[in-house]
């Protein structure tokens, strides 16, 4: 099914009305979705509608969430979502953390009480285009199990990081501490194919490719072994206690079986190059532009250049998606 973005933006959206979201909401939660559809990243795009709706219905987030900033120090604030889905908390203290990391160098933003669904690289890009390096890490549900363990402790655990680029867009990467997203194993399942060895095991902790036993009965794993289990530890202590919000084991108890989207927080920071630099800020930017150019000038390619290949063509030519998910969304409208 072929579709422009404003009919893409359109449908999401009067889903997203027609299940409860009020308008503020759900024009941040509907702006998110489509990015990732633009951006040719189908376990983040449309096909997330489904489970925003799903979470609503099971009362897992609360529809009409006005989130609240708390300005903590000069280097530091935190955005309570108040239960709602994290786009609109993150875009309520987004100028609050530019304005911060102008003046001081650096500066974090905790969103804690939040219902996250997304991928980080949209968050990520609005602080890039304001000129900032920038960071992001949130947990997820426990899915995960760590190296040599057989049961999940960890979420997927996504972190970003962001360098911006005068001509260029900006150097982004955005991955998943499992060794996938759990939405590409969920898209398998729903599409009836097995999963690559590697993705995740069984309930007695055996290598698995059945989709559907990862997803019940077993669990994900960690890339790299017990380096993206580190990082995975990281990230949950990092966006869990030292934020005051729940570790991935928690967010899942919460969840209470109903597999809506996870509730827990994220920590973002944000790095001003002029801070650090002064007078010199143009000539070390410059000195990364090498680095780059060494990378691509030997056939390599740099993360987010297929993402942003996808971007060009879809404001180009439109959406693909596939007719089910179609009829899927339609159903919901």
């Amino acid at each position: 099914m072929k579709l422009s973005i404003d009919q893409a933006k359109e449908l999401v959206l009067d889903i997203l009305l027609n299940a409860g979201l009020d308008q503020p909401n759900a024009n941040a939660v509907m702006e998110t979705i489509v990015s990732g559809e633009i951006d040719g990243c189908a376990s983040h795009g449309l096909w997330r509608t489904l489970g925003c709706v799903s979470t609503l219905k099971n009362g897992k987030v609360i529809p009409d969430a006005q989130p609240k900033i708390k300005d903590l120090a000069p280097g530091l604030l935190a955005v309570d979502a108040q239960g709602g889905f994290s786009p609109l908390a993150f875009e309520a203290g987004l100028p609050l953390l530019q304005k911060k990391a102008r003046a001081q160098g650096i500066a974090a933003m905790a969103i804690n009480h939040c219902v996250h669904f997304s991928a980080l690289w949209a968050e990520i890009e609005k602080l890039t285009d304001a000129d900032l390096v920038a960071m992001a890490f949130t947990p997820s549900h426990a899915w995960v199990a760590p190296a040599g363990g057989q049961s999940p402790v960890f979420g997927t655990n996504p972190m970003a990081f962001g360098w911006p680029r005068k001509n260029f867009p900006p150097f982004i990467f955005d991955f998943a501490t499992s060794e996938v997203a759990r939405g590409e194993i969920q898209l398998h399942r729903r599409e009836g194919k097995t999963i690559p060895e590697g993705w995740g095991i069984d309930r007695a902790g055996n290598a698995c490719t059945d989709a559907a036993e990862v997803i019940d009965h077993g669990a994900m794993l960690t890339f790299g072994g017990h380096k993206g289990s580190a990082l995975a530890a990281m990230i949950e202590l990092i966006a869990g206690p030292l934020i005051g919000d729940l570790t991935s084991a928690e967010s899942l108890e919460y969840d209470r079986g109903t597999n809506s989207s996870p509730y827990h927080g994220e920590l973002l920071i944000a790095f001003n190059p002029q801070g650090f630099l002064g007078a010199s800020t143009e000539d070390n930017l410059q000195r990364a532009e090498v680095l780059f150019d060494s990378i691509v000038g030997q056939g390599a390619r740099l993360p987010s250049q297929r993402r942003y290949a996808a971007r060009e063509q879809s404001l180009a030519q439109g959406l693909n998606i596939s007719d089910s998910l179609y009829q899927d969304l339609i159903n919901l409208r």
